[in-house]
């Protein structure tokens, strides 16, 4: 029986450089979400666009299993790099996943490890050469945006590579319960040296939606955030790319 993909990420940002590599695809709504449909090899993928934050992600995944009881879940976003060691575009491969809420780390199951061991393996072996690393790390999921400089203090004993975003422990959850593989894979946008000065509540509504004008007003009041958010734009476009040719390679070899 052919394999059925499924792939979770949350922004356009990190959608739109894989489709633009898939070429052909077909877009549907599913509840409140956009789905992808698209071949990949010899199997079926589809890709839902989550939105940001737990919340959503949870729901994207719960909706993403029930239309096409993949064999396996992607989720692949952006992220931020918490300790040194890791630049623009690196790739980490997530091997352990933690759950950020106020100044304690819960560990989350959910994970794959032999996903996760073989897309190492094939990525550093396939991708070998290229100007970005791919490496183990640890996911570290928040609802909001946290300081790294805190958080690198805080973060148990022995936690590798960890990267900070806003989705993987919600969609590890749900895929565990549904008995789903899981393989999280994050591209570095912002290094730990870039400490974010803005909220992403600054910028969105009470439903996570990023909010035209919420920018606007944020800016206005805040004209100094336009330096670092034009410099994150670049970053994170940089980071599309390679997610997108990393995902590619994951779609094929996997």
């Amino acid at each position: 029986m052919p394999t059925t993909i499924g792939l979770i990420a949350a922004m356009p940002e990190e959608i739109k450089p894989l489709l633009a590599r898939v070429g052909m695809y077909a877009r549907e709504t599913a509840g409140d979400f956009t789905l992808y449909r698209f071949r990949a090899g010899s199997r079926d993928a589809c890709l839902v666009e989550s939105g940001l934050g737990p919340e959503k992600a949870a729901r994207a995944t719960a909706t993403l299993i029930a239309t096409v009881a993949p064999d396996f879940v992607i989720n692949f976003g952006l992220a931020g790099a918490v300790t040194p060691g890791l630049g623009i575009g690196d790739v980490v491969i997530a091997q352990r996943l933690l759950f950020a809420r106020e100044r304690l780390f819960s560990e989350q199951q959910g994970l794959s490890p032999e996903l996760a061991g073989t897309a190492i393996g094939l990525l550093q072996s396939k991708l070998a050469g290229t100007s970005f690393q791919v490496c183990r790390g640890t996911c570290v999921t928040a609802g909001t945006i946290l300081a790294k400089r805190d958080t690198a203090r805080l973060l148990p004993a022995g936690v590798v590579n960890p990267v900070l975003e806003m989705e993987t422990a919600a969609v590890a959850k749900i895929a565990a319960r549904e008995g789903i593989p899981l393989l999280a894979v994050r591209a570095i946008s912002d290094d730990a040296a870039e400490e974010l000065e803005f909220n992403i509540t600054d910028f969105t509504d009470r439903n996570m939606n990023i909010r035209v004008h919420r920018v606007l007003w944020s800016l206005t009041r805040r004209p100094w955030l336009i330096p670092q958010l034009v410099r994150l734009a670049r970053n994170s476009k940089q980071a599309g790319e390679t997610l997108a040719r990393v995902v590619e390679v994951l779609l094929a070899e996997l």
